[in-house]
Parts: C-alpha cells; structure tokens; sequence
C-alpha cells in the first residue's frame, strides 16, 4: 500500500485564459506589475530631492525668488466685482454706480477673476460685495487686492489683454 503523506501533493491547476489572455499571454505577467520598479523608486527621489531642497532653502534662510518687486503705489480704484455662477460680472465703483456690465459670453477674465474671489470669500465668511482695491504700482505691476481675506492677484501674468481689461478702470 502506498502511504498519502508520502505522495507529492498535486500542482495547482492553471487558471483558466480568457480570450485576449489566450492571445497575448505575455500581457498576462506583464499586467501584474502595471508601474515599472524604476519609475516608483524614482519618483520617490523626486520627492526627497525636493524636501531635501525646500529643507536646504528654509534652514539657510534662502531669499523668495518669483515675489513681486515693491514699488509705491501710483494709481488705485475701489471696485465691486458682482457676478452669478453662469459668469456674468457687473462692475461698480464705490458709490455702487455700474462701471461695466457684462453677461456670461463676454466677461471672461472678469468672470475667472470673480470666481476665484468669490471663493476665497465663501471659505473666509466675507460678503461678495465688499470692495476690491485695483492697484497700479509705478514699476507696471497691476493688482487686484482683497483687504478683508488677504487676497491678492497680479494681473500682469494672465497677459496683455487681461491686464489691459482691469487698467482700463482706473482710467474710467
């Protein structure tokens, strides 16, 4: 008689193929590692290259670079942006007197300004209508302050027209 235990214990039977497992079966290893070893270990150098650097610029007291330069300011104008979610901006001074007026096929960057406002005063608890300020300085820069939140953006680096839309209120 022959003794079970003594018997080697019978391979696994292979998984069954689907069709395009039947056609390509090098596709059947090679989609168990989808990510290459070296890709993952080299986005982890990324990483640690960059806290590595950001740790080297805090600890050495490295100066800002990408900051605007200060200059005095040379011209400024209170704004009111007012506008609803399908992207029609109303435009007031700060007497409440419409500057400009447009719907939602025509305001663009007056829209993206507004949206972005507008969300930063939602997460803030500030009303939308509070009052812009719209600051000239005297080396260019054009920029869109929010005293009440902090919020500031420099006009100058969504382009000429863009600056040009906000720089035309201050002559209006």
């Amino acid at each position: 008689m022959s003794d079970k235990s003594a018997q080697s214990p019978m391979p696994a039977a292979p998984k069954p193929m689907n069709v395009t497992q039947a056609r390509h079966p090098k596709l059947v290893n090679r989609d168990k590692e989808m990510i290459p070893t070296v890709l993952v270990k080299a986005m982890f150098m990324l990483a640690l290259t960059t806290v590595a650097l950001v740790s080297y610029a805090v600890l050495t007291d490295r100066p800002l670079t990408g900051v605007p330069q200060q200059a005095p300011e040379v011209a400024s104008r209170v704004l009111v942006l007012d506008g609803d979610n399908k992207g029609a901006v109303t435009v007031r001074n700060e007497e409440g007197a419409v500057i400009v007026d447009h719907g939602a096929d025509t305001a663009g960057f007056l829209s993206v300004v507004w949206r972005s406002m507008n969300r930063t005063r939602m997460l803030a608890g500030v009303p939308e209508t509070d009052p812009l300020r719209l600051v000239e300085f005297e080396n260019g820069r054009l920029a869109i302050f929010d005293d009440q939140t902090g919020w500031s953006v420099e006009l100058g680096s969504f382009g000429r027209e863009n600056r040009a839309t906000f720089a035309a209120f201050l002559s209006e």
